[in-house]
């Protein structure tokens, strides 16, 4: 679906009010992962579109498309797409697209996890086979997928943004079997980072705190893991889909030219304490 391109009417900067920087104005950008206004990847759009880019999105399915589509709307989506990693020829579709209409991709911006309810409530110790294949598949493998889809794209150089979680890196209460898979999504940054580096492609991972996300709700006690959140950051706070779509426009912009391979931590400190 082709809704339009960003606007390019607005009224310019005068000598006394100059136009709002843009540090990534006419580039091309492909945001997978925005379920509501409420997601992650919603704040990531938002903070692109201010960015001057262009914006490409998904949704998962027809049930899906009624809660995107208002937010492609609002931020002016050149292109609105069907994604399903799970669904053959989806996302192979979804980049034929983008070379149609841009000839060109800049920024890739991965941020889908699932796991089955069972599975992610359940003790790592008892995690079915399935369950954990369908979590590594979506949640890691889809990103080598559309990094091997990107990279013909991104002929310019470019950058990938994979969404993790710190429960990759230490043991959280009850985000169970997503605390591997999240600790495979950011070994899989590490390697496509060393892998794509000779194509000036550089892939990072961003690691949020907890966020009161659809996504997130589906995690057990969710509740209290907010509540733990906002009383153990040093800054007494939780982090925002704002601040998050901030720091992607950073990551995705040449202030940061020279960094791949990391998970940069946006969680008001929380990583820090014991």
């Amino acid at each position: 679906m082709s809704l339009q391109s960003p606007d390019s009417s607005e009224t310019p900067g005068t000598a006394d009010s100059p136009a709002p920087l843009k540090p990534l104005e006419g580039k091309v950008v492909l945001v997978v992962g925005v379920a509501n206004a409420h997601s992650i990847a919603t704040g990531c759009v938002k903070a692109f579109r201010a960015a001057g880019a262009h914006i490409v999105m998904t949704y998962l399915n027809a049930k899906a498309r009624a809660y995107v589509e208002p937010v492609a709307k609002e931020v002016g989506a050149a292109l609105l797409l069907p994604l399903d990693v799970e669904a053959a020829g989806e996302m192979e579709t979804v980049f034929s697209q983008i070379e149609t209409r841009f000839g060109r991709l800049d920024v890739l911006v991965h941020s889908i996890a699932y796991c089955p309810l069972e599975d992610l409530h359940g003790r790592v110790t008892d995690c079915s086979r399935q369950g954990f294949s369908r979590a590594m598949d979506i949640s890691v493998h889809s990103l080598i997928r559309m990094a091997r889809l990107a990279e013909p794209l991104m002929f310019e150089g470019g950058s990938i943004l994979a969404m993790s979680y710190y429960g990759g890196e230490k043991v959280v209460d009850h985000y169970n079997i997503m605390g591997p898979v999240k600790a495979a999504l950011e070994g899989t940054v590490r390697s496509l980072a060393v892998e794509l580096g000779p194509r000036r492609i550089r892939v990072n991972a961003l690691s949020p705190g907890p966020l009161k996300t659809r996504a997130g709700s589906g995690i057990a006690h969710f509740d209290e893991l907010i509540d733990d959140a906002r009383t153990r950051a040093p800054e007494g706070v939780l982090v925002t889909i704002e601040d998050v779509g901030n720091l992607a426009v950073i990551y995705a912009s040449p202030a940061t030219r020279r960094v791949t391979g990391e998970t940069v931590h946006i969680d008001g400190g929380l990583h820090v304490r014991a």
